[in-house]
């Protein structure tokens, strides 16, 4: 089993928020906030790259990734148990200088089977990133409707046969079968979906649906993009590393509406004129040919990055 957790755009991530032109001619404490602390790579990066009058604040949801976090003894880091979506809760507006979210799962969430993120290996269907809240993903197959599991798993999963998979998992529940581990899930779901892309098992979509509504992952990510935006410096940096299209749209979408400037249709107004956009988009990033060959699991990453204009008001 191998659980060692590679960060993905390890580098690039930390690059992008180093180069930022506001971070040059610092004379001040510089704050970073690491949204996703996961197994600390990112975070222990950034921490190399700072001065020692630099504060950087981590936030995960999962226990397992704060007992890694705690083990850090540097004064600068600080590591907080807590959805990213809920930063501005720590921090005041404009007070912070860059801002990372990693939004994909750690390896260690994948491998080890306890979690129940894996359709691979044999455990609880658990599926929450915070284990002391919420209810698991078999406590919630086991009373939604079949409406609502087909909703759930055709919105989150892209999934084309979602009907048939929430028609089968009710049947199995009737008969007081409902699944209460991951491979009960995943065989389930093999014999309903026929059909599946070349490599995929036909689990994928399913747990992805499944994990990302438990733990309100969408949700979160809007939150956070909102709060990112409040919290930033004029001149700061937000780095978002995403894993599927639906985290992916959101992210793009969101930094797309914040870089451009609304006028009503009609209104006589020259360019020059116009007021300022909020944020200016800085790239979008894919991993390197040499990432890939190390780390398959990075095959679908894409970080978008963007500044929050100088002068500009959130």
């Amino acid at each position: 089993m191998n659980n060692i957790h590679r960060p993905v755009l390890l580098a690039e991530a930390v690059t992008a928020l180093i180069d930022a032109p506001l971070l040059q001619d610092q004379v001040h404490k510089i704050v970073m906030i690491d949204g996703t602390f996961g197994r600390g790579g990112h975070s222990q990066l950034l921490l190399s790259k700072l001065d020692s009058n630099a504060r950087l604040i981590a936030f995960d949801k999962d226990l397992d990734a704060i007992a890694v976090a705690k083990k850090i003894l540097d004064p600068r880091f600080s590591i907080i148990h807590s959805s990213f979506a809920q930063m501005n809760q720590y921090a005041e507006p404009e007070s912070i200088d860059g801002i990372l979210l990693d939004l994909g799962i750690s390896s260690p969430q994948v491998d080890e089977a306890h979690r129940g993120f894996s359709f691979r290996r044999d455990g609880p269907l658990d599926m929450r990133m915070n284990t002391d809240q919420g209810i698991t993903a078999a406590e919630w197959l086991e009373q939604a409707p079949q409406e609502e599991i087909t909703k759930v798993i055709k919105a989150y999963g892209e999934e084309r046969f979602a009907s048939q998979i929430a028609k089968a998992i009710v049947a199995k529940r009737e008969e007081g079968l409902s699944p209460k581990t991951t491979l009960q899930l995943a065989n389930l779901v093999a014999s309903v979906v026929r059909t599946r892309e070349p490599g995929q098992d036909p689990a994928t979509r399913t747990f992805q649906a499944l994990r990302i509504f438990i733990n309100r992952e969408l949700e979160d990510l809007e939150q956070g993009l909102k709060a990112a935006l409040s919290l930033l410096k004029p001149g700061g940096r937000l780095a978002v590393i995403s894993f599927h299209s639906l985290e992916d749209r959101i992210v793009k979408q969101f930094l797309q509406a914040h870089a451009k400037v609304e006028v009503p249709r009609g209104l006589p107004v020259r360019e020059k004129d116009l007021p300022q956009s909020v944020l200016e988009i800085i790239g979008r990033v894919r991993p390197s040919k040499e990432e890939l060959e190390e780390n398959p699991r990075a095959r679908s990453a894409i970080m978008r990055v963007a500044e929050k204009r100088m002068g500009a008001l959130a």
